[in-house]
């Protein structure tokens, strides 16, 4: 088929595709990740799919496809697309978009006929009912389905589940029933008519759900190779298939198909709600794949279920292959695949499957990610056609001129397409080119002579050659030259070499060698041979050849005349420079544009008049195309170059900036442009005059190029994603849009997207409409705006899923940043959904790297500058500027001629930027007062310092408190004394200001260091103060001393012991670390200091302070840490021995008397092994010898002696418990050392002091127990070892016998025989038993009665004492056989406290009593009187002394009486006594005192008439001649008050 006899004549020029007849193209790829973004119509004659925002539809009628049409309207990526499926509507098709909108067109018209947005989300699946011809259902991405009739305009929503939907199909047999696919794997059919609309949730795969097919038949025969999931085999003739049929057509159900990612497909039972077969894809292998082996891509797993076949089912595979499964196929193996021979599979994932019937053949059409639409014969399941498409703008266009017909494509998707127009049985012969470019194809150019080598040039500056031809299926990859340019690459040419390639042998140089020309503005020519080697820069010849010292502009574009004697080169600056080969002399500049140069191209050197082929028509950002003819310049060459400021012809029309130009090869100065305001321009240059104007494409044109073979025919790329080949013959319009760039322009921009602003890219999956998108989009704030690659992956990056923005071809450069950029509009770009802007395409330049912030408010602030006068006026109008030059010249000359006169500025002080300096010192002082009166003096104090004024600055800065850290470092420029002072002043400032640290480091910069120490010191910085004068002193220094103590001290009032502690170590005071860090007083702390004051020397000190550590540990009762302590010092051995005994006591006492309340903390003891046989000292001792290592008589003396240094005070009834029995523990101690080194008249008398101690402290229980556990056996054994003459130790022998009757006595008086039980509690009710009493070192509070108390007891139970008595003597006397022999046996233990009815004793004890009463009155007394001395201001009576004291005598008596009365006191009341009376009392009874023996007063003795009172007490138990001594002595002494009313009842 010829090229030109235009194949599949596009039937209707609908909503701006203005396409003319015959128009080819090859059309903007499918959108990727959509369940349904494709469809044919149902009368077989088109098939539509969505390319970003557009829906391109082909002509399929026939054997091969034809362009029919786009659908333009939406203005974000389309998301479905699907045809009306009913009979009679066929041209009829429905789009959703991005843009939230859903649109019905009628393909007949190319136009819309309405429009609905009723999704509040991003729509991710459409689909028309089958069975309703006006049902359209919608889903989007939170879930929301959407029913819309489109003839009664109603509407309504379904929510059956809260996901992404990811795509829908309705029934083809069951009107309201639709099928749901969802993002996480779940499948949903609803019911539209109900109420609750969900009929059965699919359950059973794992990921999105990408296509859902149903069976083109109803009913649910069981097909014999179908196992049924979930029955087993033997169940299944249970159901009768008979049951499943009979019904209506919704009972008779329908089986649907469902494809998902995660490779699996299943074959659901609507009528069972469950799936009934499982496919799983086999792990084919590619078949001649082109895609990159790295690549890892997503499976996307489609489903199709074509019409005519009801048991076979459509998929996609891995890798683009598809399979056809049949589902009655038995075993595994069910599928087959599509595409019999090499080549004719997809190489990349299919996303959509669409069938149609056509004639007699039934045709399925697929969409891939190799942006192929492939059309298949379903019966012979091969491929039938294949139709190209594009996924990025078409930079560049290059026919071959050896291969006639042969385009090549470079597009920015990272691919290169070679077109042979030319072939016969395949319009669409479509090569891709891929490997290694991984970038934009932005240039392309074919060698003039070598067949198949294509050069191209990239997005990122990459220059490499492909060779075309080469046979293997996998093409092999291109030689890239070692040499990038640092932008775009904006022109490819070849021609002759230039030096330095020409100098060698003609044999060893390639006759033609690669130029490229990039966004840098370099112009780098490759060695073909050596693409390894390093090119080289032409504009070091140009230098060279032609001297030039001045800048050279920055290169745009290349051209080479086509016999290779001339290079023209298109600038930045507007100029054309021409030179000649090889060694390029520069013949002459063409100075016409004046904006940056797109296109240059030489006329074809074989026309009918060679004088044409030195025509150069060019292009640029200007929209003006100028045509020079440059054979006078070349015939009379000059010396020098010539400008050329003319041109030859003139070609105006278009109204935006030239991007390319084509000479027609058929005619003679015949031109065509392509143009940024959407149109492609045919003009007769030599007539000036426009001929015939394209306007089918839908964007910005960004190159050109006339067919070779076909004079009528011109193919055009744009920024639409598409190539157009188009005849001039068929075009209605003949010139450029004109005026306000033509209604249909004005049309086409208002439909692009809007500039949305780019959102974050989600880390997980899109919804099935929309691309993973990377974040690297082009954008640049000033040159141009890019646009959206369609699906945005560069195929061989893989994967990525990039979204790409386009760059278009030659797009201004970055090179200067004039003003000429306003010629195109800018709009910055973002968004993830793949779109295109279309405001205006780039213009030469590289795609910037980094997207602008769209919001001005995230820009840097703009420093502020330091001269604003003079800079602002150099902005001012150009006619000021233009005064300014003339008069900066005219001054400046006058002083070359007159040198000493300085240049006289007046009123252009800003000029002074210009001349000498004093002009210069003129204009900063200027620029430093606008900054003071601005308020910006630190932009004042630099210009001053650029000056040399830095004094000045500093003194004014310092007496405004300005000082900074900056004006501190200049300092020294003004010399030693000027930067001491400002450092000083520095300091002062940072003190004002309490930055005292800062201030001591400044201070420490002049070398003052004692100042420095003191600030710190001063303001309490103790700790820098101490690191600087450490560093910065000598150790000896007494500063540092005194830094430690003060903060020392400091520390100490804060409570912060440790630390302080710390500070005297290290000012060498430890005696006042130890004082220190006992001052807190708990465990730990008395146990650093002892062990701190041990390692200073201070021996003495640590072991009180071991001790006092060691009581503290006692009283948490853990001994076993406080012989730890004790152990550390030979002084405390003594102590340790007190404190083992004490351990070994509490142990006898706590099991003697396991105590019910347990104690908040458990004793920690000892484990040592005790022998319970020997008696308590034996066995005390064997645990001092065996484990405290007292194995020799002198320890033991040594330990002694210590001991009895010790004195510890009386106990009384106030003292602790356990400080009463550590105590007893000392003269234990004592005792048991006596004993163990035979002295035993020492031993006796520390057993009485602690027996006494005891009693003392009231603890009865404590004085029972410890007599127990010491003398089990009473005192007669002791009594034997005694030296008889020693009277003291055979009277402290005595008086502890008395204390051993004494706890008898109480024994028999409280555990009474058992029949008399009840009447001892009726009597003894008040009194506390030893069992209730708590165990002796646990107690708090004294729990025994003392003797007063026993005393006043027995006073207060009186008479009814008695009465109890006699009634027990009766109970005894009818029951005297009970217990004889117990009573025998008490009667002789009470004859043994005999002893204790002492006469002498009662007598002493008497008189003791008598002067301990008279000296409490008297003390009373004494405390009365002072008392009314203090109230004698306010007494006007004028009372004798005397009578005060007998009032106060009186008070004292009558509270005397009233205390008695309390106490059932019957007794008369005393007669107040008188002083002198009390005194003479006293005499007496001292007197008394004095008459007795001194050996009865050494040793305390229990209290005679108190026993006395007791044996009273016991009755019948007690023999009658102990009654009556007892009552004798009572009637004898018993004269106090209390002893009169305790006796009152026995004597009366």
């Amino acid at each position: 088929m010829a090229a030109g006899s235009g194949t599949g004549t596009g039937t209707g020029t609908g909503t701006g595709t203005g396409m003319g007849m015959g128009v080819r193209a090859l059309p903007a790829s499918p959108n990727w990740y959509s369940s349904r973004c494709s469809d044919a119509s149902s009368d077989g004659r088109l098939f539509g799919f969505a390319a970003r925002h557009r829906v391109c539809l082909l002509d399929v009628a026939a054997a091969a496809p034809a362009f029919y049409g786009e659908l333009i309207g939406h203005t974000d990526r389309i998301s479905g697309f699907a045809f009306c499926p009913c009979p009679g509507q066929s041209s009829l098709c429905a789009s959703s978009s991005d843009d939230g909108s859903v649109k019905i067109w009628d393909t007949g018209t190319l136009s819309p006929v309405l429009e609905y947005s009723l999704h509040q989300n991003a729509i991710s699946a459409l689909h028309w009912s089958p069975l309703v011809k006006d049902l359209i259902v919608s889903g989007d991405e939170k879930g929301v389905i959407v029913c819309y009739w489109h003839n009664r305009n109603d509407s309504q929503q379904f929510f059956p589940e809260p996901r992404t939907v990811f795509c829908l199909t309705c029934s083809p047999h069951h009107e309201n029933l639709v099928a749901i696919g969802y993002k996480d794997g779940m499948v949903v059919v609803i019911d539209i008519s109900r109420k609750r609309e969900v009929v059965h949730r699919l359950r059973g795969h794992e990921d999105e759900i990408h296509c859902l097919a149903w069976c083109p038949v109803p009913g649910e025969e069981r097909l014999p190779a179908w196992q049924d999931e979930l029955q087993a085999p033997s169940e299944e003739g249970k159901v009768p298939n008979g049951e499943l049929t009979q019904d209506t057509a919704t009972k008779k159900g329908c089986y649907l198909a469902s494809g998902s990612k995660d490779q699996t497909i299943r074959i659901w039972s609507c009528t069972r709600g469950r799936s009934v077969m499982t496919l799983k894809l086999p792990p084919t292998k590619r078949r001649g794949g082109a895609v990159d082996p790295a690549v890892k891509e997503r499976i996307w797993l489609t489903v199709h279920w074509p019409a005519g076949h009801p048991t076979e089912i459509v998929s996609s595979g891995f890798g683009g292959e598809l399979l056809l499964w049949n589902l009655t196929q038995p075993g595994k193996r069910k599928w087959t695949l599509l595409g019999s021979s090499e080549g004719q599979n997809h190489s990349r994932i299919v996303f959509n499957l669409s069938s149609v019937k056509h004639q007699d053949k039934e045709l399925l059409f697929s969409i891939s990610m190799d942006r192929d639409v492939k059309c298949w014969d379903l019966s012979t399941l091969d491929c039938s056609w294949t139709m190209p498409s594009l996924g990025g703008f078409v930079y560049s266009l290059a026919f071959s001129p050896v291969d006639t017909g042969c385009l090549a494509i470079g597009v920015g998707d990272s691919m290169i397409r070679v077109w042979n127009t030319l072939s016969m049985n395949n319009i669409y012969d479509v090569k891709t080119f891929w490997q290694s470019i991984k970038s934009k194809v932005t240039a392309l150019s074919w060698h003039p002579t070598k067949e198949g080598s294509l050069a191209f040039g990239t997005d990122d500056g990459k220059v490499g050659i492909f060779d075309t031809l080469s046979s293997s299926a996998k093409n092999k990859p291109p030689q890239i030259s070692s040499t990038y340019h640092k932008k775009t690459v904006y022109t490819l040419a070849w021609g002759p070499p230039t030096p330095p390639l020409t100098s060698g042998e003609e044999s060893e140089q390639p006759s033609v060698t690669l130029y490229s020309c990039a966004g840098e503005g370099i112009v780098f020519q490759h060695n073909p041979w050596k693409l390894n080697g390093e090119a080289n820069d032409i504009n070091k010849v140009i230098r060279d050849t032609n001297s030039i010292k001045h800048k050279l502009p920055a290169r745009t574009e290349i051209s080479w005349k086509p016999d290779g004697k001339l290079l023209a080169l298109g600038n930045e600056d507007g100029s054309i420079e021409i030179f000649q080969a090889p060694n390029l002399k520069l013949l002459c500049t063409i100075q016409q544009h004046h904006k940056l140069i797109n296109a240059i191209r030489w006329h074809h050197e074989h026309g009918t008049q060679p004088e044409l082929s030195y025509l150069i028509a060019s292009g640029s950002i200007n929209a003006t195309i100028y045509v020079h003819n440059l054979k006078n310049v070349v015939e009379n060459s000059s010396e020098s170059p010539l400008t050329i400021t003319e041109p030859f012809r003139t070609l105006a029309g278009h109204t935006a900036k030239i991007t390319s130009l084509s000479w027609s090869p058929h005619h003679e100065g015949r031109l065509v442009s392509a143009c940024y305001d959407g149109t492609a321009q045919v003009w007769d240059v030599m007539k000036e005059e426009p001929l015939c104007n394209y306007r089918g494409h839908q964007g910005r044109l960004l190159s050109v190029q006339w067919s070779p073979v076909d004079s009528d025919c011109v193919y055009t790329g744009a920024d639409d994603f598409s190539v157009h080949k188009w005849h001039i013959s068929k075009q209605e319009h003949t010139r450029p849009p004109q005026g306000k760039k033509s209604v249909e322009l004005e049309k086409k921009r208002s439909m692009q997207p809007k500039v949305k602003a780019k959102k974050k890219k989600k880390p997980t999956g899109k919804s099935p409409g929309k691309q993973d998108a990377n974040d690297a989009m082009n954008g640049d704030d000033s040159m141009k705006e890019m646009l959206l690659e369609e699906n945005g992956v560069s195929d061989h990056e893989g994967e990525k899923e990039a979204q790409e923005a386009e760059l278009a071809d030659k797009v201004s450069v970055t090179v200067s940043r004039d003003t000429s950029s306003s010629a195109c509009d800018y709009s910055s770009f973002s968004s993830p959904k793949p779109f295109v802007t279309q405001k205006a395409a780039p213009v030469k330049k590289d795609p910037p790297k980094e997207k602008p912030a769209p919001d001005a408010s995230l820009k840097k602030k703009k420093p502020r500058s330091i001269l604003p006068f003079s800079t602002l006026m150099d902005h001012r109008s150009k006619d000021e500027l233009h005064q300014d030059c003339l008069k900066l010249a005219a001054c400046l000359k006058t002083k070359d001629n007159n040198e000493d006169v300085s240049p006289d500025l007046k009123d252009c002080i800003h000029l002074g930027l210009f001349t000498d300096r004093d002009s210069l010192h003129k204009m900063i002082d200027m620029e430093g007062k606008h900054h003071l009166e601005n308020g910006h003096a630190e932009l004042f104090q630099q210009l001053m310092l650029w000056k040399g004024d830095l004094k000045g600055v500093l003194q004014a800065a310092a007496e405004r408190g300005e000082l900074t850290d900056q004006l501190v470092a200049m300092s020294p420029m003004a010399g030693y004394q000027a930067w001491v002072w400002t450092v000083e002043a520095f300091a002062k400032q940072l003190c004002f200001q309490e930055q005292y640290v800062k201030a001591a480091s400044h201070l420490l910069s002049i070398h003052k260091v004692y100042e420095a120490i003191e600030l710190l010191k001063v303001n309490n910085f103790y700790r820098e103060a101490i690191v600087m004068a450490k560093t910065r002193l000598r150790p000896e220094d007494p500063i540092l001393k005194d830094l430690y103590t003060s903060w020392a001290a400091l520390l100490e009032k804060d409570g912060h012991y440790s630390m302080a502690a710390k500070c005297y170590l290290g000012a060498s005071s430890p005696y006042d670390a130890v004082k220190v860090l006992s001052k807190k007083g708990d465990v730990t702390s008395l146990k650093t200091a002892a062990e701190l004051a041990l390692i200073s020397g201070e021996e003495e000190l640590s072991a009180t302070l071991s001790l006092r550590c060691a009581q503290d540990l006692l009283l948490s009762r853990n001994w076993v840490g406080a012989q730890e302590v004790l152990q550390q010092h030979k002084t405390l051995f003594g102590q340790s021995l007190v404190f083992c005994l004490n351990e070994l006591l509490c142990r006898c006492l706590s099991e003697r008397n396991p105590c019910e309340r347990k104690s908040p903390m458990p004793p920690c003891y000892h484990n040592w092994e005790l022998n319970r046989q020997a008696s308590f000292f034996d066995m005390v001792t064997e645990v001092w010898q065996n484990v405290l290592g007292m194995d020799t008589t002198e320890r033991a003396t040594c330990a002694q002696e210590q001991l009895h240094r010790i004195e510890h005070p009386p106990s009384t009834s106030n003292t602790h418990p356990k400080q009463v029995l550590f105590h007893i523990s000392h003269d234990l101690a004592l005792a048991a050392l006596s004993c163990h080194l035979g002295m035993w008249d020492e031993a006796v008398k520390d057993i009485l002091g602690a027996v006494t101690r005891s009693f003392d402290a009231g603890n009865f229980t404590l004085m029972q127990e410890i007599c127990s556990i010491i003398l089990p056996e009473g005192c007669d054994d002791l009594r034997h070892k005694l030296d008889s003459t020693n009277s003291q130790s055979m009277d402290a022998c005595r008086n502890l016998e008395g204390f051993m009757a004494y706890r008898l006595l109480y024994d028999l008086w409280w555990n009474p025989p058992k029949d008399c039980l009840g009447l001892q509690k009726a009597v003894l009710g008040p009194v506390l038993c030893p069992s209730e009493q708590t165990a002796p070192e646990k107690s708090c509070v004294s729990g025994d009665p003392s003797p007063e108390e026993t005393v006043q007891t027995a006073a207060e139970m009186g008479e009814n004492l008695c009465s109890t008595t006699d009634v027990h003597k009766c109970e005894t006397q009818s029951d005297s056989g009970t217990d004889s022999t117990d009573m025998v046996d008490r009667q002789s233990k009470l004859k043994g406290c005999q002893v204790l009815l002492s006469e002498e004793m009662a007598a002493l004890q008497n008189t003791q009593r008598d002067i301990a009463e008279v000296q409490e009155t008297l003390a009373e007394m004494i405390r009365q009187h002072q008392q009314q001395r203090n109230n004698l201001q306010e007494n006007t009576n004028g009372n004798t002394q005397g009578s005060n004291l007998e009032q106060s005598s009186e008070t004292e008596s009558d509270k005397q009486c009233s205390d008695s009365n309390q106490m059932n006191c019957k007794d008369e009341v005393k007669q107040p006594i008188t002083l002198p009376e009390l005194t003479k009392q006293l005499l007496k009874a001292k007197q008394k005192l004095a008459e007795f023996p001194d050996n009865l007063k050494v040793f305390p003795f229990p209290d005679v008439l108190e026993c006395c009172l007791v044996l009273l007490h016991l009755g019948s138990q007690c023999p009658s001649e102990l009654q009556e001594e007892a009552l004798a002595l009572l009637r004898k002494h018993g004269s106090a008050g209390i002893y009169k009313k305790a006796g009152r009842s026995f004597l009366t």
